[in-house]
């Protein structure tokens, strides 16, 4: 009898494995993949040493956040974008390819093994006097913009390109050997704006606007924010948007660069994220300097006929971004 009830327990806890076993099974090909909208966007930032940061803290900054195809341990403004992206609750796969000195021209012929891949996004920024050889003339940044594009294009059709168009350099305007000597220091951002208009042009079907970020240096120049010509000193209450060389960009410039990319890129005000931004704060900035350049920011980006609105946001500092992930 003993034994007619063991056998009779073995059948019945077998049994119930096996459905337990089938259940799992089922429920296993029942799930629901994770949606393509959850996967974070990839961002990668091609330009030069306007992007990666020369001359200034932000070269070096948390470059553990962002993906240097390089190797070359950059964060720069990138990494600027993805902390600003992050504390707004937005999630991004940021990467970078930069090489100082460069136009386009140049990723193009020597990195497509590296930057040829099916990008979200893509913000890419060329030579600061539009060609090293030709200051002024956008003939080489219109060409190699649009074979940047068709690069690009052939790997994602739906890639989103955006031109970052940089800002006057004082080096290139106050000495007499600039080539925009004697001209407002506003003069040369405008023509940069003018020549990457015709690189926009020249392919807009995956290149889908300038960021005008000269032109944001321009407002903060008229507007008190910063100091026009650093070579007579720097005004008291004003910011110095040039790092030493009167060329590069301070913190500062670097800061409102990647404030205007983001608010272009995401639709969100950069205002809201507030005086106590966590990169303004560890780049050593003050309150003030920060809620100041976000409002340049906003203004520059909203002036703008296609961009009448920027959304709000509350701001929040992650874990992930206090331990420097």
């Amino acid at each position: 009898m003993k034994n007619k009830l063991l056998i009779r327990t073995i059948r019945f806890l077998s049994f119930a494995v096996v459905c337990w076993c089938s259940l799992q099974t089922l429920w296993a090909q029942e799930a629901p993949t994770p949606p393509k909208g959850d996967i974070a966007p990839s961002v990668l930032f091609i330009g030069n040493s306007f992007t990666y940061g020369a001359g200034s803290p932000v070269r070096f900054y948390r470059a553990q956040i962002v993906t240097d195809l390089n190797g070359e341990g950059t964060g720069g403004v990138p990494a600027l974008f993805k902390m600003f992206a992050a504390e707004a609750g937005r999630e991004f796969k940021v990467s970078l390819e930069t090489a100082g000195g460069k136009n386009f021209d140049f990723h193009v012929k020597n990195k497509a093994a590296v930057i040829g891949r099916a990008w979200d996004f893509v913000v890419a920024q060329g030579y600061s006097t539009l060609d090293q050889n030709k200051p002024g003339d956008p003939a080489l940044l219109v060409r190699s913009a649009r074979e940047l594009a068709e690069l690009l294009r052939n790997k994602n059709p739906k890639v989103d390109i955006r031109l970052v168009a940089t800002w006057s350099r004082a080096d290139q305007t106050y000495p007499e050997t600039g080539h925009w000597h004697g001209q407002p220091i506003e003069k040369m951002a405008l023509d940069i704006r003018a020549g990457y208009d015709l690189a926009a042009a020249a392919d807009s079907s995956a290149i889908h606007g300038v960021i005008p970020v000269g032109e944001a240096w321009n407002r903060a120049f008229n507007t008190g924010v910063a100091d026009p010509n650093p070579y007579d000193g720097i005004s008291a209450g004003q910011i110095n948007l040039w790092t030493y060389d009167n060329y590069h960009a301070s913190a500062f410039g670097y800061y409102l660069e990647a404030l205007m990319i983001f608010g272009d890129l995401t639709g969100l005000d950069p205002r809201s994220l507030g005086k106590s931004e966590r990169a303004a704060l560890e780049l050593g900035f003050s309150p003030d300097q920060a809620a100041a350049l976000q409002k340049v920011a906003f203004d520059e980006l909203t002036a703008r006929k296609d961009r009448a609105r920027l959304e709000p946001f509350r701001a929040v500092v992650t874990g992930s971004l206090i331990n420097g992930r």
